[in-house]
């Protein structure tokens, strides 16, 4: 499939470098006017050539009360919520090591597609590895066996790929980039399985040690000139796998934060980094959660908690429901979806129209139950879904042929860019509501006041719908199989 272009700039916006808010609704009590607005329609469908393309201009008309039977989606800009710190994907090992295969100007094509806010999708978020992870080449670390004291602490391997592919990202996003840091393990020796795979358990005895870690990976990556915006804890703390692993009960969580990682980042003068707690997938989210924050001084170190998607791998439903539980007990802390992949990879399936659908699906759902940002696992992997060190080879929104150089682009590359290419950083969600079920929606009013309404359809019915906002409607087509983006 040929990339298709995107179309020009006019309506993107300047990002917003407020934190994020993770608020109840607001009434702004002011009213929202269609008065004199041409929205533009941004459409990506299936069996057609559409892809982020401009197909449509609306025309606003009185409809004061819509008729039952009447299609609609509903919007409501002066009720505002969560603001949006971003929306990217992960800077992992596997993702350097495919990228400085390719020849320079395929490079440079990923680069500007991903992170150039007019001709690509405006990525403005980042996750990376602290040494290594399934999407890694081999198992490594950063210091040597029994090395507590941490003196040979060195992030030499990264030197080679990951590092310089960071720092070209960087460059490619504007200078800026919200980057935060996930381990998959510690090292053998601080662990209870005496194994960097296979789960296990941090033993008590080297907690500080990890602790101290933590605070090296990030001065060394600042020294660098790679910032470090924030960190997990734990990347899957209740999953024994196959590759880098470590099991932390929510107790454990707990007490390593409060006794250990937040007292030492604060010590060390990294106590604007944000940390986030759980890292792992919405079924368990409020146990963990409520453990954690529920002590005060665990929770006083805690930015927020971050979550996956794979509750639902084997086909079942996304508990969307645990983010508002969780939401609604702690509204002072904010919800990060921190990864989530299609696979297994299969090239036969690269085409797939629902790789697409799942993003897009699993974001509006997040988006509407209060997360403040969303963050894909790897942006670039190679022809085989890796390379993965354990052979757990997955889908990513965009592959290269490392033998022939060439880029392939699945339809979740387009799908996730109907949300980050419109959905600028700074910009409060507000109200939008379908009446009907097979349509899907969220909106966010954007920092310059643009209103971007995201609607898709994964049924193979064509459904026309009205937009409504305050009084006003406006006619629109769902094509089968699509999503659309909405901008006024």
């Amino acid at each position: 499939m040929r990339k298709m272009l995107l179309p020009a700039a006019s309506l993107l916006l300047t990002a917003c470098n407020q934190p994020p808010q993770n608020n109840n609704a607001v009434d702004n009590k002011s009213k929202f006017s269609t008065e004199g607005k041409k929205p533009i329609v941004y459409t990506t469908a299936d069996s057609t050539t559409y892809r982020l393309s401009p197909t449509d201009t609306l025309t606003f008309k009185d409809l004061p009360q819509p008729l039952e039977t009447q299609v609609c989606v509903f919007v409501d800009p002066t009720k505002t919520f969560q603001t949006l710190l971003g929306i990217g994907g992960a800077l992992t090992d596997a993702a350097a090591e495919t990228f400085a295969k390719l020849p320079k100007d395929k490079q440079d094509e990923l680069l500007s597609d991903y992170y150039d806010p007019e001709k690509g999708i405006g990525y403005t978020l980042g996750r990376t590895n602290i040494h290594s992870c399934d999407f890694s080449s081999e198992t490594y670390t950063y210091v040597k066996d029994n090395d507590s004291s941490l003196q040979s602490f060195s992030i030499d391997h990264d030197k080679k790929y990951k590092i310089p592919f960071i720092k070209e990202v960087i460059a490619a996003a504007g200078g800026k980039l919200i980057l935060f840091c996930s381990p998959w393990s510690p090292p053998a020796w601080m662990k209870t399985n005496n194994d960097i795979l296979h789960g296990g358990k941090l033993k008590p005895e080297y907690y500080q040690a990890w602790a101290n870690y933590y605070v090296k990976f990030i001065k060394a990556y600042e020294a660098e000139g790679i910032p470090i915006w924030g960190l997990t804890i734990q990347n899957e703390p209740m999953a024994t796998q196959t590759w880098e692993s470590c099991i932390y009960s929510a107790e454990n969580e707990r007490d390593f934060l409060k006794n250990n990682l937040g007292p030492t980042l604060q010590k060390e003068g990294l106590g604007d980094k944000k940390i986030m707690v759980w890292d792992h997938n919405k079924d368990l989210i409020y146990q963990q959660a409520s453990t954690i924050l529920g002590d005060p001084e665990a929770a006083k170190y805690a930015w927020g908690v971050a979550f996956h998607w794979y509750e639902d791998w084997s086909g079942g439903t996304q508990q969307f429901d645990n983010l508002t539980r969780v939401h609604e007990a702690f509204p002072d802390k904010n919800l990060l979806f921190t990864e989530g992949c299609n696979g297994p990879f299969n090239m036969n399936k690269i085409y797939e129209w629902k790789l697409g659908e799942r993003y897009a699906q699993t974001m509006i759902h997040d988006f509407n139950n209060g997360t403040v940002g969303w963050t894909d696992w790897n942006i670039l992997l190679d022809e085989e879904g890796g390379p993965n060190h354990v052979k757990n080879f997955c889908f990513a929104p965009i592959h290269a042929d490392t033998k022939t150089g060439k880029l392939i682009y699945t339809n979740a590359y387009y799908y996730i860019g109907h949300f980050s290419k419109f959905i600028r950083p700074g910009a409060k969600r507000v109200i939008s509501a379908s009446s009907r079920s097979p349509l899907l929606t969220t909106a966010f009013i954007n920092p310059d006041g643009k209103l971007v309404i995201v609607v898709m359809n994964q049924t193979s019915m064509k459904i026309p719908y009205k937009l409504w906002i305050a009084g006003k409607a406006a006619d629109v087509t769902a094509w089968p199989h699509s999503i659309a983006t909405i901008v006024l």
